[in-house]
Order: structure tokens, then C-alpha cells, then sequence
């Protein structure tokens, strides 16, 4: 009775109730063992044994029905319980780990229970809690993820009544597969899993030969056979498609590797230099993995947002806005924030506002880093770039030299330096704000080059723009008034031009090394900040995640422009 009463009122109140009417309190076979095992939050036989992390949602779930048993009927497991063991033993399908809700130690559980003519009270306890905690822990997997950085409280408190409608479900296989991310984009994630585990299964990892030069189009290569019987595989290479004998390196095979290259993130240009040949050499369980993760970061996303939406896949360095029938409608390469000191954070916000012709505002750290060396060499470099000196409150002080006093003053942050709007302009000539702690936000930029890289992590955090014209074109469709021809005269005017959105846009920036087009083709990015690599280690220590931050292996620095 103790530990009952650690887990809430209803078991004692049901008694007291009884006791007064003179009646016997009811009492579950099995409830006291089950209660007691709650409130110890371990079950020694369970792979991950401590489950202290689900010992409220447990005692909300069994509460519910005084601590009765919710999976065992007569002494032995319900049908519920067979189908919903049947559930965690597929739960690779998803890109989970099946023993972490014990799928190969059910069999025997399930024939042990059968066996025994009359199992005790703790047998049916401890029976009954490892499938329930199984499934906790596999409703949170599916529901928000296993790691997901920011769960809401009010959604977690949901756990226990989802738990309970899936023991009380005629199938409970429908209720679980409604937690699942109802979006077209995570199905395609899931069948392409399935697709690259069966090329896994097959594949024979031998590797491609490396060269001391790129490989060149109409030239030799010794891995040519080898090389097509991939491509065949992955379906870069069409089956039908003819290569030449030898190590001839030409026609269809060349074509072939464009494709791959472009779905690699890769300049597609069909030489075989060491990018392209270590995207090749890739161990298709990596690719699995790669998968797996960004069904795990599918669901983290928000499933209510509204369309259109902005989406940046941080490693893909693009953007796309997606529209109300959840196509993407306008893509375009980004600039995003620089590997280890100015890595563009996650974020979920709203766009609010465009500003053409924009001032820079410029940080304090560039201020202190870069700026003021430059200005200590040269008094004029401010005014030769378009830079002014002013207070706290936005008054100019001097868009000329700079004195000694002003030069201190800059120094001790009494004040600022922003730069005004034109060409030379670090923003362009329009920015896209959408709150967020980090100041992060998307803009143009004079400096066009970085577009023509395939790795574009070159900015100090926010998101350049590739297309930002298009972009202000899609987002201002609401303001009719807002044609193209006014859109380039307020990029090409004299004067900054604010622009409110009457409603707001969902942006997001996520980070997926994987993602699978419209079209079903599947696409693989660097891990850039190495933020595959910090969830791997976060999840190889196995249950209760939620209890756990994701390990950092690259930290992000607070980016700012």
C-alpha cells in the first residue's frame, strides 16, 4: 500500500470508499505486485532494466483500472499483448532498434507465462510492466522521437491515455500506427530504409580503387565493372544501359555518375576525384544509418505547422518553400553558417517581416574580431565600405576617418558600427526576419561565388540567399500589390522599405543527412557539424533516452550573421 500511495489517490480512495460501505475493497490480482514494481522503477530481466523515467506515466496508466493488469487475462498474455509484441519486434521498419523494447526476449516470456498453470501475482506483474514500459517507451519513439531536443509537457502528460486506448483497442497495431508523422516525406524516409537494408544485405563492400588523379570522362579506370554493378544497384545506372568492355570509362557510366554525384550533393560533373570516390566507397549500412536518423528528426518536427512553409536542410544547403498541397514550389541553394565556431542552429519560428535595403547591424564579435584590426590599419576603411559610426540610439557620429577618442569608444562598446544599404551591403539588398534567440535570419549578399561550391558552410550563421528575389516574390503572394516589377524597384531603391506579413510563414531549419524527393529519389549530405555523429553516441547508451541530452561533438557557437 505504500508504494501505491507514492503514485497518486484513486487506489486509495476506491478503498476507503469501499471500507465505508461496508464492502471489501476491491482488489486486481496481481495489483499490489504490479504497484510495488512501479514505484521500484527497475525490472532486472529487461535489457535497459531502468525505467525510473516512466514511473508516473506507469502509475497514471495502471491507476486507471486500481493496478489490474493490462496485458495478462487469467494468467496468461491477452491478444492485445500478442499484437502489440508483434509491433515492437518490427520496429526496425522504422528506423528503431527492436531490443530496445526487448523484442527477442518476448517469445520466451510469452511461453513461460502460457506454461505455468497458475502464475503468482509478481509472474503477472512483472510480465505486465516490462510490455508496458516496452510500449512507453516505443510511443515515445514514435511520437516524438527519441531524443527530440524540445518536447512540449502537455504532450508528454498525453502519454498515459495513449497508453491506455492502446490496451483497450480491439487491434492495437491502429492506434500505434497513428502516432506515427502522417506526411508523405516521412513515408518515402521509411520505404527508402527498407530499400537501402536489402542493398545493405547484399552488398559485398568491396571497394572502388583509389587514383592519384580524378578519374576524367573517355579516360581508364580499373574499377569501371565494379563500379557499374553499383550504380546498377543503387539505380543511378539504368539496368539496360551498355559498358563499354574493358576499364573504358565513357558514355551511360559517366551519365550514371552525374546522377550519383547530384544526389550526393556533389558538383555532377562526372570526374572521379576523392569527394566522389569516398561517397562511392560509402558502407551501405552507413546509408541505413543515415536513414534511420532522419526518421528520428522527422519526428521532432512540428505536425501542425501550417502551409506554405519555409524548410533549410542545413547539410543539403538548400531552402524550399512548400506550398498548401505540401510540394515544394520554389528551391534554392543557401550559404549556411560556418563548421564548429558559427554553425546555424535548429530552429522552429515564423517569418514576420521583409526588409529591402537593409542596414547591418554589425556584431559586437565581428565588431571586436574583424573589424576593428582592419580599422586600426586603415582610419579609412569604414567610409571606403559604407560603414558608419553610431550610438546606442541609431545617431550617426561619423561615416568618415575615425579619431583616437571614437576609435575607444568603439573598443569599450559605448558605440556601434553598422553599414548602410546599397551593393557593398554584407546583406544585400533584402533580409528575412522570423524570431529566434540566436539573431539568426535569411538574407542576400553581395558575395555570390560561395554559390558555385557543392560544401557552402561559409557564412557566420545566417542563411544567404541564392534567389532572393524569388524568395520575396513567394513570400509576399498575400500582398497582391507586391508585384516583381515592385519588389526589384524597393531591392534597387535609395531607402530601407519594411515590409509586414499579414500572415505568418512557418520556418523552419532542420539538419537530415538523408532526405527522400517527391520523386522517390534518395539524397545523402555530409554530416557537417557532425550532428549524426553526436546522436549516435547519444543513443549506443541505450534507454531511458529521455532522460538524456543529445553528447555535443561539434559545439555551435551563437551565430551572427
Amino acid at each position: 500500500m505504500d508504494a501505491m500511495r507514492r503514485f497518486g489517490l484513486p487506489l486509495v480512495v476506491a478503498s476507503v470508499m469501499a471500507s465505508a460501505a461496508g464492502v471489501e475493497p476491491i482488489k486486481a490480482p496481481g495489483s499490489s505486485a504490479i504497484a510495488s514494481l512501479v514505484a521500484n522503477g527497475r525490472i532486472e530481466e529487461a535489457r535497459w532494466p531502468d525505467f525510473s523515467d516512466a514511473r508516473s506515466d506507469l502509475a497514471a496508466f495502471y491507476q486507471m483500472n486500481l493496478f489490474a493488469p493490462a496485458w495478462v487475462v487469467k494468467g496468461a498474455p491477452n491478444a492485445q499483448s500478442m499484437l502489440l509484441i508483434d509491433t515492437l519486434s518490427a520496429a526496425a521498419a522504422k528506423g528503431l532498434d527492436p531490443e530496445d523494447y526487448d523484442a527477442s526476449k518476448w517469445p520466451a516470456r510469452v511461453a513461460a507465462l502460457r506454461a505455468l498453470r497458475v502464475p503468482s501475482d509478481e509472474q503477472v506483474a512483472r510480465f505486465d510492466i516490462a510490455l508496458s514500459v516496452a510500449a512507453l517507451r516505443y510511443v515515445r519513439a514514435v511520437r516524438w522521437g527519441r531524443l527530440n531536443p524540445a518536447i512540449p509537457d502537455a504532450q508528454l502528460a498525453e502519454m498515459p491515455e495513449m497508453l491506455r486506448r492502446i490496451a483497450a483497442a480491439r487491434d492495437p497495431r491502429v492506434e500505434l500506427a497513428a502516432l506515427d508523422p502522417q506526411s508523405d516525406g516521412y513515408r518515402r524516409t521509411e520505404a527508402a530504409l527498407a530499400r537501402y537494408r536489402a542493398l545493405a544485405r547484399e552488398s559485398d563492400d568491396e571497394m572502388l580503387p583509389a587514383t592519384k588523379k580524378p578519374v576524367e570522362p573517355e579516360s581508364r579506370y580499373e574499377g569501371v565493372a565494379r563500379m557499374a554493378r553499383l550504380l546498377r544497384r543503387l539505380g543511378d545506372l539504368p539496368v539496360q544501359a551498355k559498358i563499354a568492355a574493358g576499364d573504358e570509362y565513357n558514355g551511360e557510366l559517366v551519365e550514371a555518375v552525374k546522377r550519383f554525384q547530384a544526389r550526393h550533393g556533389l558538383t555532377a560533373d562526372g570526374r572521379i576525384g576523392k569527394d566522389t570516390l569516398a561517397h562511392l566507397n560509402t558502407p551501405l549500412t552507413q546509408r541505413v544509418r543515415q536513414l534511420e536518423l532522419a526518421l528520428e528528426r522527422w519526428r521532432w518536427m512540428p505536425r501542425d505547422f501550417a502551409r506554405p512553409a519555409i524548410i533549410v536542410n542545413i547539410p543539403e544547403f538548400k531552402l524550399r518553400g512548400i506550398s498548401a498541397g505540401n510540394s515544394a514550389d520554389l528551391e534554392m541553394k543557401v550559404v549556411v553558417g560556418g563548421a564548429v565556431k558559427h554553425e546555424t542552429p535548429l530552429i522552429t519560428s515564423a517569418m514576420k517581416e521583409v526588409i529591402f535595403r537593409p542596414y547591418w547591424n554589425v556584431p559586437r564579435s565581428i565588431l571586436t574580431k574583424e573589424l576593428l584590426p582592419k580599422i586600426r590599419d586603415d582610419r579609412s576603411y569604414l567610409g571606403r565600405n559604407e560603414y558608419e559610426v553610431v550610438t546606442n540610439a541609431s545617431q550617426v557620429v561619423t561615416r568618415d576617418e575615425l579619431d583616437d577618442e571614437t576609435l575607444d569608444q568603439l573598443r569599450a562598446g559605448k558605440l556601434q558600427i553598422r553599414q548602410a544599404p546599397g551593393k557593398k551591403n554584407a546583406l544585400g539588398m533584402v533580409k528575412f526576419l522570423f524570431p529566434n534567440e540566436y539573431n539568426v535570419y535569411m538574407h542576400d549578399t553581395p558575395s555570390t561565388s560561395g554559390f558555385a561550391r557543392s560544401r557552402r558552410d561559409l557564412s557566420h550563421g545566417c542563411v544567404r540567399l541564392e534567389r532572393p528575389e524569388l524568395l520575396a516574390a513567394w513570400v509576399l503572394r498575400q500582398k497582391p500589390e507586391w508585384t516583381t516589377e515592385k519588389i526589384s524597384e524597393a531591392m534597387q531603391g535609395t531607402a530601407p522599405v519594411s515590409v509586414t506579413l499579414e500572415r505568418e510563414i512557418p520556418v523552419m531549419i532542420i539538419y537530415t543527412t538523408a532526405a527522400v524527393g517527391d520523386n522517390g529519389e534518395v539524397r545523402f549530405f555530409g554530416d557537417i557539424y557532425s550532428q549524426d555523429a553526436a546522436l549516435l553516441l547519444s543513443m549506443e547508451k541505450g534507454a531511458p533516452y529521455s532522460a538524456r541530452k543529445i553528447t555535443t561533438v561539434a559545439r555551435a557557437q551563437r551565430p551572427r550573421g
